[in-house]
């Protein structure tokens, strides 16, 4: 199944489709991580379909469902239908915007122990509306981001939509953080340690809810991204 992609030993990706958010095309996927215990680590959970979940129980028991932010809820109601024995994991803001999601605990700047002999995590503050947090695979030394960094890439997309995107400096490998995210952070310096810290981590790859991904060379490519927080913010 092509949905399913083996991104680096012991974590995969699995592209979910295109939704619309406020009538904007994105592409959506998930990632999976196989913990040392056995247990699947599931970030941002895509819509699940018989096909998929073959696949997914394949690579062993879903042990932890991940919300990195409050908008990445889509698939997660149904994945806890499906493996009711999974625990749920939300950002800071999730509950308040999803009170009807039921959850196990609220992720900050510390790994539950859970996962965290695996993944780290950091809660990347300072943003007036986006709770993300940011993780970091550190076996595979890989950092995942969900809507921070977006580089959207559909060959299918609409030629307007690809315009728009790029003009916003969401598109393609020099894509970055959006023009609503830069304007909605109100504390910079905030989110400069959370950006300083998350840079200070061990990591080459780069796993993207929205787009390109990369394999190598990632850090380098994060501080470009991220280089937007240290421009003096416009009156």
């Amino acid at each position: 199944m092509s949905a399913l992609s083996q991104f680096a030993e012991n974590i995969w990706t699995l592209d979910g489709g295109t939704v619309s958010f406020y009538g904007i095309p994105y592409a959506t996927r998930a990632v999976i991580v196989r913990l040392s215990d056995g247990g699947l680590w599931v970030h941002s959970p895509v819509p699940e379909t018989p096909a998929r979940r073959e696949k997914i129980e394949a690579l062993g028991p879903v042990a932890h469902l991940v919300a990195p932010n409050k908008i990445h809820s889509l698939g997660i109601p149904v994945w806890q239908r499906e493996w009711p024995a999974a625990k749920t994991w939300i950002s800071p803001g999730f509950h308040e915007r999803h009170p009807d999601i039921a959850h196990t605990g609220t992720l900050g700047d510390t790994p539950p122990p859970d996962w965290a002999g695996d993944i780290d995590q950091r809660v990347f503050a300072g943003h007036a509306i986006l709770d993300e947090v940011i993780f970091l695979h550190r076996p595979s030394r890989t950092l995942i981001v969900t809507d921070l960094i977006q580089k959207h890439i559909a060959a299918d997309e609409a030629w307007y939509w690809q315009i728009i995107k790029r003009l916003a400096g969401i598109w393609g490998p020099r894509g970055g953080t959006a023009p609503d995210i830069k304007l909605a952070t109100t504390d910079r310096a905030a989110a400069r340690a959370a950006r300083d810290r998350i840079l200070s981590w061990d990591f080459d790859s780069l796993i993207l809810s929205h787009g390109l991904c990369l394999r190598v060379d990632a850090k380098a490519e994060v501080r470009r991204a991220w280089a937007w927080l240290d421009e003096k913010k416009r009156a």
